[in-house]
């Protein structure tokens, strides 16, 4: 069958082609008239160089009677080679080599024609220098005409929709690099281009005084205060592919003492994924200078994880469920399935989704993972294989004054999940988990540790992987310090810093994605899944970027006040203890450790007694059976630790012995 199908789409293909070539030939008949001038041009000309210019009337008429079948034969390989499927305007050095196939390719029949055929075959018998001067000169012809008509469309486009040269801006490109030579062709190839690119700026001293397509390199970072103000440069941009949050942060510094516009080119992520153009040229944003260097994940184990599988993300309207979603998506499953309480939420990312991915099945499913009987008909109906469950509450002050919520959507509805998926011998189900978690002192914290307890408790129970990921905060998630200070920025202020001492570490949505399906696809369950989250930054840095980088001044024109560590909070996230039983996996960033499981009992009445808290609702006796179930919290008390507690060499992992 599979045979069949292959069979039939390749005469289809080749149909589809031959009818495309037909197509073109009836539409552009000047592209190949052109074309067979050029051949026949070249061909005589050989054949002219070849006798010195003096061809007598017996070489004139042999040239003759070969030339139909030189050209034939010339014409036909460039159509098998796909060369009349190229659009004129677009060709470059990719090309070059389809060309030179195509030479190739005409060329070996006739000198094989030269070599075996007798001398009474002279209309077949071309002379070998003719053959290889015609070869360059002909396929060297044919591509110098479709490089002519992109230079003079390029210039006609630049002529007619450009800018003058006096209105556009005049900027600086920092990084001479592939994502800056990228930028720069871009910029270029545009007609309705505002940008006037007068020079590269790069440290690398090799490049110095080199120049790139027009463009010099003029010098480097050090040396942009002097040529801003020699070159009256409006705007520099920075065109460095994945730049270390260190080499932002320095160029925005430098940009700001000038003072001068700085602003950046999309990340390659965003440009690979259709997000953006490379030309899309925007402002420095905070999550520049926090972003770290991408995390490497291999893509083949994630798809043999996912590929034809159905997978079920619960809280997929939220920031990190949806994300989730999108990354599962990406990779081909089987059928996705969106578990969300929110309506309008459900209803965004399902839209968003089915117009990304159109050949993958969506099933958007309105339902409450605490709710057993919709969620057991929802198993016994789709049959889940794999589970991601990021459906929780996370907002700490928030869940201080509504801890039976906390316990009930973050506990119970985990636990009710996890034996569903047990229960329907779902292959793994992974926890969205906190370093909120670790020795918590918020009742959020405390309750996400308890579900994982609770998923270390059903691992030992059912054939079913359960696992679960912590990771500390994710930059521009729903209710996160990001979004709430530009909103305040914007309002004119003031930003509100809880203490001036706070420290957060911070990662974006797809990187904490991608460690949830990574966890998924190695984990063998019970484990713990921790990604090295990078160097801490302070609140307060944090407040003064943004609004630096908003083009107003701190405490000037948008005034920061100090509110005081909340209810729950910490100073600083712990990122480890020293009597922790932890290990490397094979990526260098992701830490894994083996937690030592509650005893069933203990995890048994312990539900119990929650579900009876939760009814009844009392916050003191929440907390009083959180701090005896947990030996480790300490909830109400701030911490007060700084990054000097952590010792030098500790990896920067979020793990805690139950």
């Amino acid at each position: 069958m599979d045979a069949d199908v292959k069979e039939t789409t390749g005469s289809l293909r080749k149909s589809a082609r031959r009818s495309g070539v037909w197509q073109r030939l009836r539409n552009r008949p000047v592209q190949y008239l052109l074309d067979t001038a050029v051949l026949s041009f070249a061909f005589l000309l050989s054949y002219a160089v070849r006798f010195e210019l003096s061809l007598d009337g017996a070489n004139l008429a042999r040239c003759l009677r070969q030339l139909p079948l030189v050209v034939l034969l010339q014409f036909a390989t460039l159509s098998m080679c796909g060369v009349y499927f190229f659009i004129w305007r677009y060709v470059g050095m990719a090309e070059v080599r389809v060309f030179a196939r195509a030479a190739t390719y005409a060329t070996i029949p006739l000198v094989v024609m030269r070599l075996a055929l007798p001398e009474s075959f002279q209309d077949f018998r071309v002379p070998l220098s003719v053959l290889f001067f015609d070869a360059l000169l002909a396929f060297g012809g044919v591509l110098s005409l479709r490089v002519l008509r992109r230079l003079l469309w390029e210039r006609w486009e630049r002529g007619s929709h450009a800018p003058e040269a006096a209105e556009r801006k005049r900027v600086l490109l920092v990084g001479a690099g592939r994502a800056g030579v990228l930028a720069l062709r871009e910029i270029q190839g545009r007609g309705d281009s505002e940008l006037n690119v007068r020079g590269f700026v790069d440290d690398d001293p090799e490049k110095s005084e080199s120049v790139i397509l027009g463009i010099r390199v003029l010098g480097t970072t050090t040396e942009l205060p002097g040529l801003v103000k020699h070159l009256a440069i409006e705007e520099v941009v920075i065109t460095i592919a994945q730049a270390p949050r260190r080499d932002i942060r320095r160029m925005v510094r430098i940009c700001e003492e000038i003072p001068v516009r700085v602003r950046i080119m999309p990340g390659i992520w965003e440009i690979l994924q259709g997000d953006v153009q490379v030309s899309e040229i925007r402002d420095v944003e905070i999550e520049d200078l926090l972003g770290r260097d991408p995390v490497e994940l291999d893509e083949e184990e994630l798809r043999r994880f996912l590929v034809g599988r159905t997978v079920m993300v619960t809280g997929a309207g939220g920031s990190i469920g949806s994300e989730l979603a999108r990354q599962v998506a990406r990779l081909g499953p089987r059928a996705l399935l969106l578990v969300e309480r929110a309506e309008f939420a459900l209803f965004e990312i399902d839209r968003e989704l089915r117009k990304s991915f159109p050949g993958v099945p969506f099933f958007p499913l309105v339902a409450d993972v605490g709710d057993e009987k919709r969620m057991r008909a929802i198993f016994e109906e789709r049959r889940p294989q794999v589970i991601l469950h990021a459906a929780a509450h996370k907002h700490v002050p928030m869940m201080e004054t509504n801890p039976a919520e906390a316990l009930r959507n973050n506990v119970l509805a985990t636990h009710t999940l996890g034996t569903l998926a047990g229960m329907h011998d779902v292959e793994v189900l992974v926890l969205v988990s906190t370093d909120k978690a670790v020795r918590p002192t918020s009742l959020m914290g405390a309750s996400k540790r308890v579900a994982e307890v609770v998923v270390q408790d059903l691992d030992r129970r059912y054939r079913t992987r359960f696992l679960a990921v912590r990771f500390g905060n994710v930059m521009g998630s729903t209710g996160s310090v990001i979004p709430i200070f530009r909103e305040q920025i914007r309002a004119g202020g003031p930003v509100t810093v809880t203490h001036p001492d706070m420290v957060r570490y911070f990662m974006t949505i797809p990187e904490a994605s991608q460690l949830v399906l990574r966890a998924g696809a190695m984990g063998h369950g019970g484990e713990i899944f921790v990604l090295d989250m990078g160097e801490p930054v302070r609140i307060l840095d944090l407040a003064t970027d943004m609004i630096q980088l908003s083009g107003l001044r701190p405490h000037e024109d948008v005034e920061i006040i100090f509110t005081g560590v909340r209810p729950g909070e910490k100073l600083v996230e712990e990122l480890g203890t020293a009597e922790e039983n932890v290990a490397r996996t094979d990526h260098p960033k992701i830490f894994i450790g083996r937690l030592s499981a509650y005893p069933a009992e203990r995890v048994e009445r312990g539900l119990e007694r929650i579900r009876s808290l939760v009814t009844g609702g009392q916050e003191a006796a929440i907390r009083r059976f959180l701090e005896e179930f947990l030996p480790e919290a300490r909830l109400g008390a701030a911490s007060v630790a700084t990054t000097r507690d952590r010792r030098q060499g500790d990896p920067p992992i979020a793990l805690v012995q139950g």
